[in-house]
């Protein structure tokens, strides 16, 4: 076992070893890395009491100086770089290249948080002679962080940074194929000063999603994952009067049209529908091919053949993973799709028990197909065609997802009217994974977000504080 086995971390410390624990291997090459602990209610409730007890002490700083906490933090995820990196690789699977592009997507998240004294100063009038309102924003209390396996560093980011800074305590739930990172996250935030018990690692499976849905001392959570569970999980933590954000999955669409830049399109698509092994919810999933786009899928197919599994292609995050996708991908060319390149049944010399799945490209692919509609999370990229940009639109906006949708073209009003019809929270233009940067806020429509808001950027300072509205009358 590469690590040592891991263990809660509440109140600054790590707790005895769960009696319940899972393997964690590396989908890179097979290899055990760890045990994570899958705790169960009462390790729960020891860390929710934890946070609960430490909250006033956190809350009543300023702003100023709990946001100089996450100035130090940031600085250690800087110079860890290259440790938080190799982790995410290891557990994850993805590239170096991109586990670094993670931990930099990680750092501004946080650079946001730190700027939060310039973001949320208070108002304050006089409404009418010696009468004065003002506005606070106030913390809520213990919340909780839910994250999935594709980015375990970049996602809990979304959530952490400014969660804390505003105020609040938290319970944190790493997904316990990745729990590395997350460990790593709570020793560094320890470094950085943050006191013990403002923020607590308890690593589990569903369970303990569950059972911290249910717990009536957590005041509001976040969630990213399938759509499927981000339904269930908003459902049941909006039951108990919880705030609640949670982020489905995608089926995102990218418009080619005919006067679309070849190279870069082609480029751009590829990159997108394969970059991270497609295990994202920002990811290409089908490309919509308007007229006659023969020479960009052509490219298309040749810019994909230049990603290498275990070279600048990452592995997909299990076995179990690789052979759902594998049967996706069988499965549409028995209803028809044509097969443009193959990444079936792929191995990487010295990796041989890694989980990879090559590139992908399948042509012809019909709105009916199952693989049209259905979320593969792999470098699995369906083209569909149509004649006309109105075909294109109807595409998209029949899917029940809405994260992203693209369209390639160089033409203006082409452009605006794809953009002003298109059912999806994020938009590009030419920009095949169209992640707002900070402040801008990442957040889907439809079925790939349940809750109001964005997780990131100043929508999410809504979401993390209460405001407090206070009048005051002063008498001469």
């Amino acid at each position: 076992m590469k690590y040592t086995a891991l263990a809660n971390y509440i109140q600054g410390t790590y707790a005895p070893v769960s009696p319940r624990s899972k393997d964690v291997t590396s989908p890179v090459n097979g290899e055990l890395l760890t045990t994570v602990p899958l705790a169960d209610e009462s390790e729960l409730q020891t860390a929710v009491e934890s946070a609960k007890q430490v909250f006033p002490g956190w809350s009543d700083l300023t702003l100023r100086q709990r946001c100089d906490v996450f100035y130090r933090y940031r600085n250690l995820l800087q110079d860890n770089l290259e440790e938080l990196s190799r982790v995410c690789h290891e557990e994850n699977g993805k590239t170096i290249a991109e586990s670094e592009a993670e931990v930099l997507k990680a750092i501004e998240l946080t650079e946001l948080a730190c700027s939060l004294p310039n973001l949320v100063a208070g108002e304050s009038l006089e409404v009418s002679p010696g009468f004065d309102c003002s506005i606070q924003q106030a913390p809520l209390g213990v919340v909780a962080c839910i994250t999935p396996f594709n980015f375990p560093i970049m996602v809990p980011h979304w959530t952490i940074p400014m969660a804390l800074a505003l105020g609040n305590t938290m319970v944190f739930k790493p997904s316990e194929q990745v729990p590395i990172s997350g460990t790593r996250i709570a020793e560094l935030l320890t470094e950085a000063g943050l006191p013990d018990g403002v923020f607590n690692v308890v690593h589990g499976d569903k369970h303990t999603v569950e059972a911290i849905c249910d717990h009536p001392d957590i005041e509001a959570l976040t969630f990213v994952g399938s759509t499927p569970v981000a339904k269930s999980v908003y459902a049941r933590a909006t039951s108990t009067y919880k705030r609640a954000l949670a982020m489905g999955g995608a089926k995102n669409h990218l418009i080619v049209m005919p006067d679309a830049d070849v190279e870069h399109t082609a480029a751009n698509v590829a990159a997108s529908a394969c970059g991270c092994a497609g295990q994202r919810c920002m990811a290409a999933a089908t490309m919509v091919a308007v007229g006659d786009v023969n020479h960009v899928v052509d490219k298309v197919v040749e810019q994909s053949k230049a990603l290498v599994p275990g070279q600048n292609l990452g592995a997909v995050i299990s076995e179990e993973a690789k052979t759902r996708i594998e049967g996706y991908i069988t499965e549409a060319v028995e209803q028809g799709a044509t097969l443009l390149l193959d990444g079936r049944d792929t191995t990487v010399e010295g990796c041989e028990n890694g989980s990879y799945v090559g590139p992908t490209v399948l042509d012809n692919v019909t709105p009916d197909m199952n693989i049209a509609s259905a979320e593969v999370f792999g470098p699995v990229l369906s083209i569909i065609r149509t004649d006309n940009l109105n075909g294109a639109v109807q595409l998209e906006n029949a899917s029940p997802y809405g994260n992203a949708a693209v369209v390639y073209t160089q033409d203006g009003q082409v452009a605006r009217e794809f953009a002003d019809r298109a059912s999806a929270g994020m938009i590009g233009v030419n920009v095949g994974v169209p992640v707002p940067r900070e402040p801008f806020g990442f957040g889907g429509w439809n079925e790939s977000r349940f809750g109001v808001g964005d997780i990131t950027g100043r929508g999410s300072i809504q979401f993390w504080t209460q405001s407090k509205k206070i009048t005051s009358h002063w008498i001469e």
